[in-house]
């Protein structure tokens, strides 16, 4: 029984160790302003509605194409 205790508290030294050392690396991130937050969701949202309008044309083209083979 003792043995565990003793283990346990090696586990929670660990885990405060971590979250010490994760505090420290969060403080040396620059965060994007609103505005820069706001400019990149635009994009990744005009990309995805273009790559996925690509692939309907694409999916429907092959569908019509595999419909006219195959009959």
């Amino acid at each position: 029984m003792g043995n565990i205790i003793i283990r346990l508290k090696g586990y929670a030294e660990k885990v405060k160790q971590f979250l010490k050392g994760a505090r420290a690396e969060l403080k040396k991130v620059t965060w994007p302003s609103p505005k820069q937050t706001l400019a990149s969701t635009s994009v990744v949202i005009v990309v995805v509605i273009i790559v996925s309008t690509f692939l309907g044309i694409v999916d429907f083209g092959l569908t019509k194409t595999i419909k006219l083979v195959l009959g």
